[in-house]
């Protein structure tokens, strides 16, 4: 799969991650959903940070765009895997989205011997909207069972011998406080969505509640076999990593899981780097930087140096990017010449802690004030795997500009300006806040995760999802442009620091 792509598609759904449950999760189950409603999520005060990413009339009109396009996919998903041709299907199915976005509702689906999902769903609606999810689904569901109890619509789709709609609506009698949870089987859920399988992520588990302030995200990541984790000390560049920050995340035990991503063998080190430390400055939006410790920088960069540039020169590569891009080392920095706006480069550096490879696409301003305490201390946690804190308010406009271009050197589609999900961006951006986040290690096979933050999404999220959504494949994520024309001239090298302008109308 394509790096880019599955950035993006892993980063719009660990958007979602987090709920801790002690049983082990059902050997059946492919997903099991709770929302309350956007009437009561909307209505919750102090929460203008999250209003902005849900209530407000730009997200209102990306989510009524989604609710479109998801009616004409899952029209055409449900004739093939169901074998009933239904016309007008996505005319049928299109209410049915509306609902789901403004009533309260549970979801239960499970593998059944039929070798189809089970599928139940409890909405609350009122008898006139309750004749709408008959009209719609009965086409595609001739078996399917429909039931109204105390103001509730229970569908069964009744392909299992077990009824999953008559457990389901056991639970509308006392729903549960939070806004939203879910736990979704990715493994049994790629067996009908095969995209899936490429991202390989493990059982989800994760609620959403607003007990003051800030939302809280919990969660829990299980995993098929243990995790081959070795949580060494930390190594924190603290001398070239400082304030004024707008976002600093510390992550480290990856080495297992780099070494098997066919992706990273263009830049792969040995031994493979553990640890990763990522932090961008106020003010230059290029000024994003990641260091990595290695035990020997000088020999690091050797490798680096020796994958990187056959692979710039192969032929192929010209046409992954906008214009020819080449490499140089001089001075123990690693640079590439020949892309638009920033200087891409890798340097060594020596620290106390050891010694580094910096990357970054755009010089490093001179060391300000030490990092907070507080952050050193919360990496003095013993199984704390990934750290995060940003504003996201101030980090929001700098992965906007940095990705944008991203996707423009490397030839993948911008998120356009007149689009409903850049326009969603640009208003959710605005909402002030920080954000932190934590992701520990519970169990051999287990991680935890934990959210405070005013909105629901990080910078990096946010533009990680309205980029799914609005990619022409969508629910694909398929971002690549059409290759280029033949003695199409390249797109000449800009002025760094020059703006950038927004993607045009596609």
């Amino acid at each position: 799969m394509d790096p880019m792509k599955k950035l993006i598609l892993v980063s719009a759904l660990l958007a979602a991650a987090a709920a801790a449950r002690a049983a082990l999760p059902d050997p059946d189950l492919i997903a099991r959903i709770h929302f309350a409603g956007a009437p009561r999520v909307c209505a919750a005060p102090n929460f203008s940070a999250f209003s902005n990413e849900f209530c407000s009339a730009e997200a209102v009109a990306l989510r009524m765009v989604t609710a479109d396009r998801l009616s004409v996919w899952l029209a055409g998903w449900l004739s093939t895997n169901a074998g009933v041709a239904v016309p007008g299907g996505a005319a049928k199915l299109r209410p049915l989205f509306d609902d789901l976005q403004a009533s309260e509702w549970f979801l239960e689906a499970r593998a059944a011997a039929t070798g189809r999902p089970d599928v139940a769903v409890a909405i609350r609606l009122d008898p006139a909207r309750a004749g709408l999810w008959s009209a719609g689904l009965k086409p595609f569901f001739p078996a399917a069972g429909f039931t109204s109890t105390g103001g509730w619509l229970v569908f069964d789709s009744g392909t299992g011998a077990q009824k999953i709609g008559a457990d389901l609506a056991l639970k509308v009698s006392a729903p549960p406080a939070g806004w939203f949870s879910a736990d979704v089987s990715w493994p049994r859920l790629a067996q009908w969505f095969p995209r899936l399988k490429d991202l390989s992520l493990p059982e989800t588990q994760f609620t959403v509640t607003a007990p003051d302030a800030k939302l809280r995200l919990s969660g829990r990541f299980f995993f098929p076999e243990n995790l081959a984790l070795s949580l060494e000390n930390w190594r924190v560049p603290t001398n070239t990593i400082h304030q004024p920050t707008t976002s600093f995340t510390a992550v480290r035990g990856f080495a297992p899981w780099l070494k098997s991503q066919a992706w990273a063998e263009v830049c792969r080190i040995s031994p493979a780097p553990d640890q990763l430390f990522v932090w961008s400055l106020p003010q230059i939006p290029f000024q994003t930087f990641a260091a990595v410790p290695v035990p020997d920088a000088a020999g690091a960069m050797a490798q680096l140096v020796a994958r990187l540039q056959p692979a710039l020169a192969d032929a192929d590569a010209h046409g992954r990017f906008v214009s020819p891009v080449t490499a140089r080392l001089t001075n123990q920095v690693f640079s590439l010449r020949g892309v638009p706006v920033v200087s891409p480069n890798v340097r060594e550096v020596t620290e106390p802690a050891g010694q580094f490879l910096l990357a970054g696409t755009f010089p490093n301003t001179p060391r300000g004030r030490s990092l907070p305490p507080e952050w050193l201390q919360r990496l003095g946690e013993k199984n704390l795997v990934c750290y995060h804190w940003e504003n996201t308010a101030e980090r929001m406009p700098q992965v906007l500009n940095l990705s944008q271009l991203g996707f423009v050197i490397t030839r993948h589609r911008q998120l356009a300006a007149d689009s409903a999900a850049f326009k969603w961006v640009q208003k959710t951006g605005a909402a002030p806040g920080e954000s932190v986040t934590e992701i520990t290690q519970a169990a051999p096979d287990q991680l935890l995760f934990s959210r405070q933050s005013p909105g629901l999404f990080t910078a990096v999220e946010m533009y990680a999802l309205a980029n799914w959504l609005a990619a022409p494949d969508f629910p694909g994520c398929d971002l690549r442009l059409p290759p280029r024309p033949a003695g199409l001239k390249t797109l000449p090298p800009k002025t760094p620091g020059a703006p950038l302008a927004p993607a045009p109308a596609h």
